[in-house]
């Protein structure tokens, strides 16, 4: 809930921030209607920095790999038993 009153209270800023800056026509009208297409691409970049940051940084886990194979061998074995075709890998 902390999270959407933060975001939300974001954008009350910055749709205050744009109509001050329509009203007070500070910046020319032209660029002033372009700042949410503006902050739409920039929210994009900071997303896509965001899960690149992420990617690199992901752990790798070879005992959690291990486990996993394991899992998979041991739900092939339990669908064989089943009669599911598994395939044959």
């Amino acid at each position: 809930m902390k999270h959407i009153v933060k975001i939300l209270s974001l954008l009350v800023a910055i749709s205050a921030f744009w109509i001050g800056l329509l009203q007070a026509a500070i910046i020319p009208r032209s660029h002033t209607w372009l700042l949410p297409i503006y902050f739409v691409v920039s929210l994009g970049c900071y997303g896509l920095l965001m899960v690149g940051i992420g990617l690199m940084q992901f752990p790798t886990c070879p005992q959690e790999a291990v486990l996993l194979q394991k899992d998979i061998a041991e739900a092939k074995d339990f669908f064989k038993h089943k009669g599911v075709d598994v395939g044959s890998n």
